[in-house]
């Protein structure tokens, strides 16, 4: 029922910004924690940041904190991830994911997200 379409990426400069940004529709979208993923050429897909479904509650991977933020607008069933200070080691799939609805804990792990978008891609040059 809920579909996800990520939107945004592309090629940047290291120290470069870029925000990233997941459509939802079906469901609604207030009653779903929302998270960013990434998977970058080779690697395991890696939890980066999530925002509950409610009281703004967020969560980052430790290398991103500080650089990138995430944030949604229920009113527009969007969330976003606000990337700063980009480094090559960003590059990868960006994977933006559901969880719910209500959904009691805001999880870092790939398993615990029912939904999923079909990522878009950012390269960070050097």
């Amino acid at each position: 029922q809920v579909q996800l379409v990520e939107s945004g990426g592309g090629l940047v400069q290291a120290g470069g910004s870029l925000t990233l940004s997941c459509a939802a529709s079906g469901r609604a979208f207030s009653s779903y924690s929302m998270a960013w993923f990434r998977q970058a050429p080779g690697k395991e897909r890696e939890f980066v940041a999530a925002i509950k479904w409610s009281l703004g509650w967020t969560r980052y991977t430790d290398s991103v904190k500080g650089r990138f933020t995430i944030s949604r607008d229920n009113a527009k069933n969007t969330v976003f991830l606000q990337m700063n200070s980009l480094k090559p080691e960003d590059t990868a799939v960006y994977y933006c994911a559901a969880d719910g609805p209500y959904p009691s804990q805001l999880r870092n792990d790939a398993t615990g997200y029912d939904y999923w978008g079909q990522g878009t891609r950012v390269t960070v040059s050097s």
